[in-house]
């Protein structure tokens, strides 16, 4: 112990964002809980929440306040400040870190109108999935992009949930293969509290567009020489998406991973993985599909969740989305 400190290895942002919300909404109304509970820190979580307090820099905070500011209002920045010195002064408290970074920077003004709407042109999506092929981001980029899933929802996908519409009935592309006329996703699950979608009507069925097919595949067999590359330290969580230990992906790690990508398709580094979902919607909307299919596809529709819920059971699966995607991409 150095200084008085009394340091944990591996105790993060985010782990001093949870010990902070645990203690330090007492007296607040429900709604201001709310707002800091659901909100601010699950936006600051996906910037520094895998960051060891004991790494974090003023730069770090800079940084992510900058990119944070691009699509969010100056007060919802302004807030997001103020909770991540609020819960580093909790750790200094305590003697896990030296002194409150955070407090040594000034938040960036944000958007006057709040978070704007932003998604890629045609052009730009064309270049991004370009710039992707070949990385490891390849698939998550693929898939988000052309089918419009939840950033959470992709990093929860697993491998039993990729399936193959094989005599009459959906079968794991695990047993099934991928040389089948359609394959598909079950949206069932979400990188959430009790991991599931974010509301009933989120759970649904995807046919997958042919480009998703092969990036999948193509993932598939990179998986397995990482599985390899492992060896006794591979851990399997059955996910599509994993570490090259086969452990859950860190949002923080994706968005990072993503940047560079962008990078590459000469984009800039303001864009983040949730917006190829937009993107998504945009190209859908370009290309003549009706709202209420775009809903139904992004998991917006309102429809009884009973029917949505056991959607897999009564349809093969919602094509539409694959068809257009098909049609745009090739």
């Amino acid at each position: 112990m150095e200084g008085g400190l009394r340091p944990r290895r591996r105790y993060t942002v985010g782990d001093a964002l949870d010990a902070w919300l645990a203690v330090g909404l007492d007296g607040l109304s429900a709604r201001t809980v709310a707002l800091y509970r659901d909100t601010i820190a699950k936006t600051l979580r996906e910037e520094l929440g895998a960051v060891r307090l004991t790494e974090l820099t003023a730069g770090d905070v800079q940084a992510a306040l900058g990119a944070l500011a691009t699509r969010l209002s100056s007060r919802t920045v302004q807030i997001a400040h103020n909770v991540l010195v609020r819960a580093i002064r909790q750790a200094e408290r305590d003697d896990l870190v030296g002194r409150n970074v955070a407090a040594l920077v000034k938040p960036p003004k944000g958007q006057l109108g709040g978070r704007p709407s932003k998604s890629l042109t045609l052009e730009q999506a064309i270049s991004l999935m370009a710039a992707a092929r070949g990385t490891r981001l390849e698939a998550y980029v693929t898939l988000s992009l052309l089918t419009g899933l939840r950033t959470e929802e992709v990093r929860a996908l697993r491998w039993d949930h990729v399936v193959a519409w094989v005599a009459g009935q959906w079968e794991p592309v695990s047993e099934a293969g991928f040389d089948h006329e359609q394959l598909a996703v079950f949206v069932w699950r979400a990188e959430r509290a009790g991991g599931d979608t974010k509301t009933p009507s989120s759970r649904r069925t995807l046919a997958l567009p042919r480009r998703c097919v092969e990036a999948l595949r193509e993932h598939r067999v990179r998986q397995a020489e990482d599985r390899l590359a492992a060896g006794p330290l591979w851990q399997d969580h059955g996910l599509v998406f994993a570490s090259t230990v086969g452990t859950p992906m860190d949002d923080h790690n994706v968005r990072r991973q993503f940047r560079v990508v962008t990078e590459a398709a000469g984009l800039g580094i303001s864009w983040v993985p949730r917006e190829l979902r937009h993107t998504f919607v945009s190209l859908l909307s370009a290309h003549g599909v009706p709202v209420e299919a775009i809903a139904l596809l992004a998991g917006h529709n309102q429809t009884a969740t009973t029917e949505l819920v056991y959607r897999h059971q009564i349809v093969p699966a919602l094509t539409r989305g694959a068809e257009v995607m098909d049609e745009i991409f090739g």
